[in-house]
């Protein structure tokens, strides 16, 4: 995902200016929290608030992308379900193989007949045989289970494992647009919680929905073989579970996706209310932040605790039912064995066929519970898998190698709106090894001509050559590898001092990230720190601005790219710390042609051109000493800035 962290956009500090933020941004779709989150259903809100018709259509749709998504595995899947099945019905098989152990055992007790009390006899052999036969279905029942939840953990794991890498491969191949209206915590909720809901639910719920169906028609089938009567019995008195249950299902669905969604509202707000709790702090927003919080929270805890009583309600209804049962079966059996319809073993396998019989109504619940819970979650998933992508870019064979650096823009029209264009027919030409300045008030398209120039975004109509070859014509990546980049805010990750100077770049020796350092004035600090150039960049590593700034512009240097963008290099650190950094660019940008977007004009007067912008259009061009002596537009801003200084 290199990209979207190192080179996700310039001007992170402007955060892509009022133009690509705001005004001329399509609007993003409403929802809790700050930074509007997109919801999966319409209008932001959850799915499933429809009609039931909608529901089901949607379950069956979230199901059936999950299906096909697992369809490499699903031959193991349905091996492990019939295993499961299999060792789910010789437990049931076991209840009647006890009735002829009862009958045998009865068979020895004491009998009155004409009055004269008789001993009866007990075949031991039958017991024995019937004792063994027993225990060869429970062990092998037990044994075939394991199998089972071996073969499930591991499928699932690796699902599991297979989702998040494409998650990860399809955040490479989205445009920029996506994430500059979707809030980061959002896609990471995605990524970690309902992947884990769907990893979860096929891991423990889908063999046991599978077992509980198994167990339950299997126990009626066994009750209709041993007595009708006592069946019947048996299922008039759980009707009220079936009742119970479908009820249940029929409200709860909602909750659980509302759940899904609230993790991911929750998830979002923390990590922007976290990522900037200096902002925060400084503007006392910590009362509104608590206050959003608060509503999401509530929101989430509603949604939870209504999915979790309506999924706990199941086990104690299903006890009564349960119990109601074998007060029935106890009932009726007496009445028919005094009768001498049945046999005392009877009674005893109905008692066991009727906690088969209601066992499964709970676990089917609450297996259907995590069937829709997995539903809400796969719908945010393959919803996300189902944005918008890049353009594929495998069949251009054409490739920049070995650039000068020459750069043209021409005539190129763009807008974030295709109905709102923000660069009016912008044409530049820039010589290789040329030091180009971008200027121009907030909102005048800076940071947007260099999102084109990276093919971050592509242009509306017009061309950007590299050496007179149109960027469109090849990849992206390509494209990239023509650039390094510093920007205001400094990017930097928890690994080694050195990993983060090399990042994603293969072959670096020591040698040469020893060298860049000292070209930018740093080495001597890292050398005084512990671990040297070992050192792990964490949070008990305190470095300043500036000091984090060299780094990036060390990183730069060890990409030895022949473009470079600075957008707002100097903006966040001291007038000392600004001339130590700007000497390192400075270092930087010979030999390479340079991009330099700066509000502070004092620090490109030594740029060969600089192109001044205003609302999309270049206004003038020239150095620093002709835009002063032609009183113009640069004038004024270079002036305003001294005046405020002043």
């Amino acid at each position: 995902m290199s990209d979207n962290n190192e080179k996700r956009a310039p001007g992170t500090g402007e955060r892509q200016e009022a133009e690509s933020r705001t005004e001329h941004r399509p609007e993003p779709r409403p929802g809790p929290g700050f930074g509007g989150r997109r919801g999966p259903g319409p209008g932001g809100g959850p799915p499933g608030f429809g009609g039931a018709d909608e529901k089901a259509k949607d379950f069956k749709a979230s199901w059936g992308k999950l299906l096909n998504y697992c369809r490499d595995y699903l031959p193991v899947i349905i091996v492990a379900l019939a295993i499961a099945a299999m060792g789910t019905t010789l437990q049931f098989l076991g209840p009647d193989r006890i009735k002829d152990m009862t009958n045998e055992i009865a068979k020895g007790l004491p009998a009155v007949l004409n009055g004269v009390p008789v001993l009866g006899s007990i075949d031991f052999n039958a017991v024995t045989g019937v004792a063994i036969l027993l225990v060869c279905f429970y062990v092998g029942s037990a044994l075939l289970n394991f199998v089972c939840n071996f073969l499930m953990a591991t499928i699932t794991a690796r699902i599991a494992k297979s989702m998040r890498t494409d998650i990860s491969r399809k955040i490479n191949k989205m445009p920029l647009k996506y994430f500059d209206r979707s809030s980061h915590g959002d896609v990471i909720s995605r990524v970690t919680n309902d992947v884990d809901a769907i990893g979860q639910t096929l891991n423990q719920s889908l063999d046991g929905l599978v077992r509980a169906i198994t167990m339950f028609v299997g126990s009626i089938i066994m009750m209709f073989y041993t007595n009708w009567i006592m069946a019947v019995t048996a299922i008039g008195s759980s009707l009220f579970g079936f009742a119970f249950m479908a009820f249940i299902l029929s409200k709860s669905r909602k909750h659980f996706t509302a759940q899904q969604q609230g993790l991911g509202d929750i998830n979002g707000h923390i990590e922007e209310i976290y990522s900037g709790h200096n902002v925060v702090k400084v503007y006392n927003g910590s009362r509104a932040a608590k206050k959003t919080f608060e509503g999401i929270n509530t929101k989430l805890y509603e949604s939870g605790w209504k999915s979790q009583f309506l999924t706990g309600l199941m086990m104690p209804i299903m006890q009564f039912v349960g119990n109601f049962g074998y007060v029935a079966v106890c009932v009726v059996g007496a009445v028919l064995a005094i009768n001498k319809t049945i046999t005392f073993g009877v009674i005893m396998a109905f008692i066991m066929y009727v906690r088969f019989f209601t066992q499964p109504l709970s676990q089917l619940a609450q297996a259907m519970q995590q069937l829709q819970r997995t539903a809400a979650a796969s719908e945010r998933v393959f919803e996300f898998f189902d944005e918008e992508e890049l353009d594929d870019e495998s069949g251009k064979a054409q490739k920049l190698e070995s650039i000068s650096g020459d750069v043209e823009f021409r005539n190129v029209h763009f807008g974030y709106d295709k109905d709102k264009t923000i660069i009016n027919d912008f044409s530049a030409k820039v010589g290789a090894g040329q030091k180009v300045a971008i200027v121009g008030p907030t909102g005048a398209g800076k940071t947007t001509m260099v999102n084109l120039l990276m093919r971050f975004y592509d242009v509306d109509s017009g061309e950007i050559l590299i050496d007179g070859v149109p960027t469109s014509s090849v990849t992206r990546e390509n494209v990239h590898e023509q650039f390094c980049m510093v920007l205001q805010d400094t990017w930097l990750f928890e690994g080694t001092i050195k990993e983060n100077i090399i990042y994603s770049k293969a072959g670096v020796s020591d040698e040469e990230v020893a060298a860049a350092c000292r070209a930018v004035g740093i080495h001597h600090f890292i050398r005084a720190l512990p671990d040297g150039y070992g050192t792990v960049l964490n949070d008990k590593v305190s470095l300043s601005e500036g000091q984090k700034q060299l780094l990036t512009i060390a990183r730069a240097m060890i990409q030895n790219a022949p473009l470079l963008i600075l957008d707002e290099a100097t903006s966040s650190v001291d007038t000392r710390t600004e001339s130590i950094v700007q000497e390192a660019m400075d270092k930087l940008t010979q030999g390479r042609t340079s991009f330099v977007i700066a509000h502070r004009l004092s620090t490109i007067k030594n740029a060969d051109t600089i192109l001044v912008m205003r609302d999309g259009d270049i206004v003038e061009n020239g150095t620093h000493t002709e835009l002063l002596a032609a009183g113009g537009f640069y004038a004024e801003l270079y002036n305003s800035q001294f005046e405020k200084a002043s």
